[in-house]
């Protein structure tokens, strides 16, 4: 039994950066030696194994053989005589497919580390091509890396074409698709993750309404404003759809199974991005207070605020500060204070209403 530090760890140590989270690969060992050294079964597909202590995962090698479409249908053998170098080879990028023995040598069949010295992201082997989520990731590798001068080499960007091509793309989950692109949102450069599936043909399969050239242009420009600065993935999410309509954003949403609070900031930006910019009078501020919701969502009119700092035309932060102190005036109406006044139902909320704009207008 051989046990190996492997993955992202290993390249990111080679590359300075800080190690996260690291995974171990076990060579020579089977699922009931694992379990009698203390570990605990985690993987259904495959034998994964947490480490009694560190809690870390610890996978026995493997090998896998694809018999379907999509990211599923593989088969998994794993047995003692699968070797790193077999385990290794079915991994997608070669920056990736590297190991590090308990000796701190470094083992590298597919020359990972020359690949780190030319910030090339290319894939292991022709097996690459049997998972179509590679494509993701690879771009979600090259938003990640770009900033230090990483690119996907040509040869993997011609092999990611083929499988677009080839459809693979359209056997992919929703909820896989979503996962990839939650995690491109928050990656250092999030705009490069959607150039790099336009240029292979996956855009128009997973986001056809950016295949506009100018919309595509406008939205990788709203996106990367909202990196100039630490964002949740909503808002990063609605600055990618802020170009789009209210039925289109509506629809895109929901297929690709976005939260619900990534839905809805998306939907309001749109609704009401534009006429953020456009309010002066007290009724209209007031009025669009209460189309966001404000009352109860406080929070996501903040982050409704962020977005429309950055889109095509956007929201000053005079203008932003301007909403800031009407609703921090009309959120010092208090209800009961009117119904002690005796006012109640329809007319309680009118009085409510009226109030309001009455401290919004005294600003």
């Amino acid at each position: 039994m051989e046990t190996y530090l492997v993955g992202g760890a290993v390249r990111d140590a080679l590359l300075g950066l800080d190690v996260k989270d690291r995974d171990w690969l076990v060579v020579g060992a089977t699922p009931e030696e694992m379990l009698a050294k203390g570990f605990r079964q985690v993987g259904a597909d495959f034998p994964v194994f947490l480490h009694p202590q560190s809690q870390e995962e610890y996978a026995l090698a493997r090998t896998e053989r694809k018999q379907g479409r999509g990211y599923h249908g593989f088969s998994v053998y794993s047995a003692p005589d699968v070797t790193l170098e077999d385990d290794l080879l079915r991994r997608d990028l070669t920056i990736n497919a590297m190991a590090q023995a308990s000796d701190g040598s470094i083992i590298d069949p597919f020359d990972g580390q020359s690949d780190l010295a030319n910030r090339s992201l290319r894939h292991v082997s022709d097996a690459f091509a049997e998972d179509p989520l590679r494509i993701l990731r690879t771009a979600r590798f090259a938003a990640r890396f770009n900033a230090i001068g990483f690119t996907v080499a040509a040869e993997t960007r011609q092999l990611m074409t083929e499988m677009v091509q080839a459809g693979e793309v359209e056997h992919l989950a929703p909820e896989r698709i979503w996962q990839e692109i939650a995690r491109a949102l928050q990656e250092q450069t999030p705009p490069v993750f959607f150039e790099v599936l336009q240029a292979c043909g996956a855009l128009a399969r997973l986001i056809p309404e950016l295949m506009d050239h100018a919309r595509l242009q406008q939205s990788m420009n709203s996106l990367g404003c909202t990196c100039r600065a630490p964002a949740s993935t909503d808002v990063r999410f609605a600055a990618l759809l802020s170009v789009l309509t209210f039925d289109e954003v509506t629809t895109r949403a929901a297929t690709m199974k976005a939260p619900n609070e990534c839905q809805e900031l998306a939907q309001v930006t749109v609704r009401l991005g534009a006429r953020l910019s456009l309010a002066t009078s007290p009724e209209e501020k007031l009025s669009l207070l209460n189309e966001a919701d404000v009352w109860r969502r406080p929070e996501r009119f903040e982050r409704l605020l962020t977005v429309c700092r950055c889109l095509p035309k956007p929201l000053t932060q005079d203008r932003a500060n301007e909403f800031h102190k009407a609703l921090a005036a009309a959120q010092k109406v208090q209800a009961r204070e009117l119904m002690a006044q005796g006012y109640e139902g329809k007319a309680l909320g009118e009085a409510i209403r009226q109030e309001r704009l009455r401290r919004i207008t005294e600003l």
